[in-house]
């Protein structure tokens, strides 16, 4: 019960952080109205920085976002598989002293 409290706290922390910094981005962009010229590989584009900096942002959150999520759902699988070996030894051994 203790570890599932920690996780919520840093889950709750690593929220506030993230919230703190988008908050920051979009203040620092409502300062900066100026035009910015992305250049494509084939094209360009003038977008206002607010923007850019918005899409940015985003797309670096979703990508480290679908890291996370990955490394975590094979960290279970890979916890819930020494659980099951966890669990045949204990009762191989259980059945050994009995």
């Amino acid at each position: 019960m203790r570890r599932f409290m920690e996780s919520n706290v840093k889950s709750f922390i690593a929220t506030i952080v993230l919230a703190l910094l988008f908050v920051l981005a979009l203040v620092f962009g409502s300062r900066n109205e100026q035009m910015v010229t992305i250049s494509y590989f084939v094209a360009q584009g003038e977008y206002r920085l607010p923007m850019v900096l918005a899409v940015v942002f985003l797309a670096g959150f979703l990508v480290s976002w679908i890291i996370a999520f990955f490394y975590i759902i094979r960290l279970k699988l890979s916890l819930k598989s020494a659980r099951k070996k966890l669990m045949s030894l204990t009762a191989a051994q259980q059945e050994h002293d009995a």
